[in-house]
Parts: structure tokens; C-alpha cells; sequence
């Protein structure tokens, strides 16, 4: 069985819809594409910033104080 698509209204801010006009028109492409894609892309990002938590959860963490004075005390600030 195929997957349907959803439909959604979005508002873009006039010069965003017109750069993702002449992009469409670029490159073949429908301006649901090029969100689609970027949602995606999004996404994926998302989906690596939290495997990239998870994975340093168990790290020390240095509070910002330390790291100052390290910074002053090697004469870098």
C-alpha cells in the first residue's frame, strides 16, 4: 500500500518563498521537495546532537569558572 502524503498551510516570509521558487524552477524540483528535504536534514541533525549527548553523558563536566581562570592563569585572557 502506498503512503500518502499530508498537506499542511505553512507561511514563509515573502523573500523565503521567492528564493524557494526560482530554486524549484532550478532545479526541476517542487518547493514540497526542497522542504521535505530540509525537514529531513533537520532532523537528522537533531537526531545527532542527541546521540552525541547521549553518548557524552557519563563525561565530567568543567564549570566555566575553571576554565577562566586556566585561560587567565596560562595568559590567554
Amino acid at each position: 500500500m502506498s503512503q500518502l502524503n499530508k498537506r499542511a498551510t505553512i507561511y514563509f516570509d515573502p523573500d523565503i518563498h521567492k528564493a524557494l521558487k526560482i530554486k524549484a524552477v532550478e532545479t526541476s524540483r517542487s518547493i514540497s521537495d526542497l522542504i521535505n528535504d530540509a525537514v529531513r536534514h533537520e532532523l537528522a541533525e537533531d537526531e545527532e546532537d542527541l546521540n552525541a549527548f547521549r553518548t557524552r553523558a557519563a563525561e565530567e563536566t568543567v564549570p566555566f569558572e575553571k576554565v577562566l581562570k586556566d585561560l587567565k592563569a596560562s595568559g590567554k585572557i
